[in-house]
């Protein structure tokens, strides 16, 4: 199935992005993570642009049809870059404080462009809570040995030999993350090459090789994002309206308490729990179909209170 997409011209990238619904609706742009695409929000902008939103669903760098514009430009998957990513795909489509929505990088990217342009972005959904990390504690802190185990992915691409891995065995090693990711999840192999066909960017394997390696200090950063680093590294709170969404089947991450999130958003306007994995988007859409539409309801109200 074709899946048309258009592109905007940053200074990095030519952002490949698919657009739902009218322009004069209120916007939203909605955020992928690894290994996934923007197939995983299909549902959700369908029905969002039913209810009168302008829905935006990017393809990360490194990600299907988007292109980095250089060949000398550093194939980067810090954090900073993916909330410059966001941001350059803000100001160039001239979105007014659009609600910002995602999940695994996405949420990442989400979360940091909420820290580094609060003035910029309406609302935030964050599937999984705060993502923002501190590479410092990252290399030096361990987890509990049963979720440093589910983490072997990003142990694997420390190495060459995950490289290699990745490179030559990209959907094979996507499929098994999704499964064990989202145990739950009985998806069709269709659904599946659907988005595989993303992972065939030339730059997805350094990009997705350098994003694993940059968060444990063992890669360095694009001095490009130095000072944007070194702000998300403080790990500040988060001071836009938010609904945190925590699937209660993802294999990786499991959910926190309330209490757990609300230390991290200034103005946490509702926690909600989600019967699925960690491709929820996918696997539950009603959930974030309703917590943006209620995040836009909230927003509408506080805006004409004023």
């Amino acid at each position: 199935m074709e899946h048309p997409f258009a592109h905007l011209k940053t200074e990095i990238l030519d952002l490949a992005f698919e657009r739902r619904g009218e322009r004069g609706g209120f916007p939203v742009i909605l955020l992928h993570g690894f290994p996934y695409d923007p197939r995983s929000f299909d549902v959700v902008a369908d029905q969002l642009a039913q209810n009168g939103a302008d829905v935006i669903v990017p393809y990360l760098r490194g990600y299907g049809p988007t292109r980095f514009r250089s060949d000398d430009t550093r194939r980067s998957g810090q954090q900073a870059a993916l909330a410059r990513d966001l941001g350059d795909l803000i100001d160039g489509l001239h979105l007014d404080r659009p609600i910002v929505a995602g999940f695994d990088w996405g949420g990442r990217a989400a979360c940091a462009a909420a820290v580094l342009w609060p003035q910029n972005v309406g609302g935030l959904v964050a599937i999984g809570g705060y993502s923002v990390y501190d590479p410092r504690v990252m290399a030096s802190v361990p987890d509990v040995p049963e979720l440093e185990a589910r983490d072997w992915h990003q142990w694997y691409f420390q190495l060459e030999r995950g490289r290699e891995g990745l490179a030559r065995y990209r959907r094979e090693l996507a499929r098994q993350l999704w499964s064990e990711w989202s145990p739950q999840w009985r998806f069709e192999e269709q659904t599946f090459e659907e988005t595989a066909a993303s992972f065939d960017n030339p730059d997805f394997v350094d990009v997705v090789v350098h994003s694993y390696r940059v968060r444990y200090g063992l890669a360095s950063g694009d001095p490009a994002f130095e000072s944007m680093e070194a702000t998300l590294s403080a790990r500040p709170l988060i001071d836009v309206p938010t609904i945190v969404i925590d699937p209660t089947q993802d294999a990786v991450m499991p959910p926190l308490s309330r209490e757990g999130h609300q230390e991290h958003f200034t103005q946490l306007i509702d926690y909600r729990l989600s019967p699925a994995g960690h491709n929820t988007p996918q696997e539950d859409p009603d959930t974030v179909i309703a917590s943006i539409l209620d995040l836009h309801a909230v927003i509408q109200s506080r805006s004409l209170s004023l």
